[in-house]
Order: C-alpha cells, then sequence, then structure tokens
C-alpha cells in the first residue's frame, strides 16, 4: 500500500518545559521509535511517513495541522 505523506506536515509550539513528542510506527505492531523534548517556546516541524503513523504529544502545546490548530492543555 502506497501512502502519499509528503504534505501531511504538523507544527508543535510547546507551552511549557518538557513538552514530549513521540512518533509512533506504522504497520502490525504499534511501537514507539523516536521522541523529541520541547522547551517553553520552541517550534518543531514534524512530518508524517512510511514509518510514522501517529504522534503522542505529552505536555501542554500548540498543535497545527492542515485540519486546525488545536492545544493539548483543552
Amino acid at each position: 500500500m502506497s501512502i502519499n505523506n509528503s504534505e501531511e506536515y504538523v507544527v508543535i509550539k510547546a507551552k511549557e518545559n518538557g513538552v514530549t513528542i513521540i512518533g509512533l510506527t506504522r504497520g502490525k505492531d504499534t511501537k514507539f521509535h523516536h521522541s523529541e523534548k520541547l522547551d517553553k517556546g520552541e517550534i518543531m516541524i514534524a512530518q508524517f511517513t512510511e514509518h510514522t503513523s501517529a504522534m503522542k504529544i505529552r505536555g501542554r502545546a500548540e498543535v497545527l495541522t492542515r485540519h486546525g490548530r488545536m492545544h493539548t492543555d483543552e
């Protein structure tokens, strides 16, 4: 199955120190494959790929996608 993810970017802005972003794998078993920590005000631009099917965000952050803007503290 071919998935075109070339335009699936996510922008994450930390609203506090220690926000964790965890990448989850695609496939039969979902597993953690990468994590990053952000401090307040830092921004990360991430992309879904053939290996990354989901992201888990811990901490207060603002998330922007083509589907809209969300806040983890709501």
